[in-house]
């Protein structure tokens, strides 16, 4: 990864992982995972000049959601895409369970698991008394760089849907083998 990889704080590839993940939470949590093809936006105002007013101009790339993901392995999933050069990055959208680091010692050993442990162990993590929900967003550029925005979800402080209390990171070391994975799509 390059140096620009580990500067997700900065530059545009962390401004289009929060982007995607601010699209992808204006409609709510469990939704399935969803790809987005990170293109430049000359490239589609050449194309589509009617768009003009839908668009940021002032933004290099403009994500482009995709058809929605089969269901089934996503690492096999992503082991089949492959990008044309006018793709120049790529974004996933999951959701996920986070646990506390020694909650992992309560579940099923992960290197014995074999695919059918692999489901008991999911659905040990969604059953856990401290889990959190979570939204992870990943996006890469074909230039190396990198960068991850993790959406924890909060616990509803009323019954008035804006009151929650969501939690947002960003780093590019969050998810560093959906990263390796989303730099394989956009190799030749």
């Amino acid at each position: 990864m390059t140096q620009s990889g580990n500067q997700a704080d900065s530059g545009s590839v962390a401004a289009l992982a929060r982007e995607v993940e601010e699209f992808v939470a204006s409609g709510g949590w469990d939704q399935q995972p969803q790809l987005f093809a990170l293109v430049p936006t000359a490239d589609i105002l050449r194309q589509q000049p009617n768009l003009a007013g839908q668009l940021d101009q002032d933004s290099e790339f403009t994500p482009v959601a995709q058809d929605p993901l089969p269901e089934g392995d996503l690492a096999e999933t992503l082991g089949r895409i492959a990008w044309p050069d006018t793709v120049h990055g790529c974004a996933l959208a999951q959701e996920i369970i986070v646990l506390p680091p020694d909650a992992e010692s309560e579940l099923p050993d992960v290197d014995a698991a074999g695919e059918a442990d692999l489901d008991h162990l999911r659905q040990a993590a969604a059953a856990h008394p401290r889990r959190t929900e979570a939204r992870l967003v990943a996006a890469v550029l074909r230039d190396g760089s990198a960068s991850c925005v993790l959406r924890l979800k909060g616990k509803p402080q009323t019954e008035e849907p804006s009151s929650d209390t969501d939690e947002v990171v960003q780093s590019a070391d969050l998810a560093p083998n959906l990263i390796a994975a989303l730099h394989a799509t956009l190799q030749p």
